[in-house]
């Protein structure tokens, strides 16, 4: 199954039959593109399923619609296990970035932390998942990012990358973390989500 978000409305792609929520279910062979996204980005609907009987080979051809803009980032924990967040656009998010030319999707996520949060030390401890959201910018643009948990026991003052729109850096525990993803993004709560059902322990 694949996730795509246009603003926080879903898409989702599956090939199984059971039915998880009450979005209109479509065929994807019988889909129209440009129609489908139109309606997302206008939320004239709250989400769309696509039926597909072969996935993976439809999700290429989804992909073929599209400009993808390889990124990565973090979920970053401190020795206290609190989680790292930015504050931008007046929403909590995650420290991400585009990848680079030539860069591995595991330096690309340190760099993107290290430079968004001014933290270093840090460690990956395990790839959590890859997230989808489309969005315009001189066309149809799909954002894939890659997210890694990470750890860093850095204890010096953090500093936002203001350049980047970035005005907070600050580790919330996990009341102050729940707080936060009442604003944040639909991929956010998924990267979160993700790490709560197999937890660093």
């Amino acid at each position: 199954m694949y996730n795509v978000f246009v603003n926080d409305t879903p898409i989702i792609i599956t090939s199984s039959l059971k039915k998880e929520n009450d979005y209109p279910v479509y065929l994807f062979k019988e889909i129209i593109f440009d129609e489908i996204i139109y309606k997302l980005k206008h939320n004239s609907i709250r989400g769309i399923t696509l039926y597909s009987s072969d996935l993976e080979e439809d999700w290429q051809t989804f992909l073929q619609n599209l400009k993808v803009v390889p990124a990565a980032g973090g979920l970053v924990l401190n020795a206290k296990k609190e989680v790292l967040f930015i504050f931008r656009n007046n929403v909590w998010d995650l420290p991400k970035g585009k990848i680079e030319k030539g860069e591995t999707i595991e330096t690309a996520a340190i760099r993107e932390v290290e430079e968004e949060c001014a933290i270093f030390d840090l460690s990956i401890i395990k790839k959590l998942l890859t997230t989808y959201h489309i969005y315009h910018e001189n066309g149809v643009k799909l954002k894939e990012t890659h997210w890694f948990l990470m750890h860093s026991n850095y204890n010096k003052k953090l500093i936002p990358q203001i350049e980047e729109g970035i005005t907070e850096v600050l580790f919330k525990n996990k009341a102050e973390t729940d707080q936060a993803l009442l604003n944040t993004y639909a991929n956010i709560k998924l990267v979160y989500d993700t790490f709560q059902e197999q937890p660093f322990s």
